[in-house]
């Protein structure tokens, strides 16, 4: 029997994720990443509808401070937990999510953040050529985006206009980038920079699948 459910799952598994920007797990599939940095995927990544899983106007902390815990690049689970608390409103709106019926939605890390500006860019803006290295990315990515790659995205909803379409300015991300500053991505020209925590931005909460998982 366990032979035979292993060659069922190894059937299943074959036809992959959705397309990006389809529904999937409570939101919108936004790609893959490796958090080894290797360039197989263990995660799909997911981001939560903009009606109920983005909040505008927001800091990342309410002091330019040191925060600890949020130093990593791909580990959004992680940098966001460490600030569940009235301190970081950006990342506490995130864990305090419940969509679709999971709740273990947060703040993305730059890493992750940036592979949905990859797949999902909104606009035909050409692209900051001093930003896009990844190699959380599947497939990695050693080197930065020219001014057409990436292009804007196919998937409708999340085009300039579209229901799910992310607004142009800068995204917070859940990693710190130094004591006063956070990192952030911009979804117009995709440039990445930081911002001092206190200043007001945007923030999108994500979830991920585990690969070995398959969610319809």
């Amino acid at each position: 029997m366990t032979g035979v459910i292993q060659t069922a799952f190894m059937n299943l598994r074959a036809f992959g994720p959705p397309s990006i920007g389809s529904a999937y797990a409570g939101g919108y599939y936004a790609g893959e990443i490796s958090t080894a940095g290797t360039g197989v995927a263990d995660f799909y990544l997911v981001v939560a509808p903009v009606s109920t899983g983005e909040l505008l106007f927001v800091q990342w902390k309410t002091s330019d401070t040191t925060t600890s815990g949020t130093s990593s690049v791909i580990d959004g689970p992680t940098n966001s937990a460490n600030m569940n608390d009235a301190s970081h409103p950006a990342a506490q709106f995130c864990e305090g999510l419940t969509i679709g019926g999971y709740t273990d939605w947060y703040m993305p890390a730059t890493n992750e953040l940036e592979v949905c500006y990859y797949n999902l860019k909104p606009t035909t803006t050409s692209n900051n050529p001093s930003s896009g290295t990844n190699t959380n990315a599947v497939p990695s990515r050693g080197s930065n985006y020219t001014a057409g790659t990436p292009a804007q995205t196919a998937a409708t909803d999340f085009k300039i206009g579209g229901a799910q379409q992310f607004t142009t300015v800068g995204y917070w991300s859940s990693t710190q980038f130094s004591t006063t500053n956070a990192s952030y991505q911009s979804f117009s020209a995709g440039i990445q920079d930081s911002f001092s925590k206190t200043t007001l931005g945007v923030v999108r909460a994500v979830r991920r699948v585990a690969v070995s998982l398959l969610i319809n």
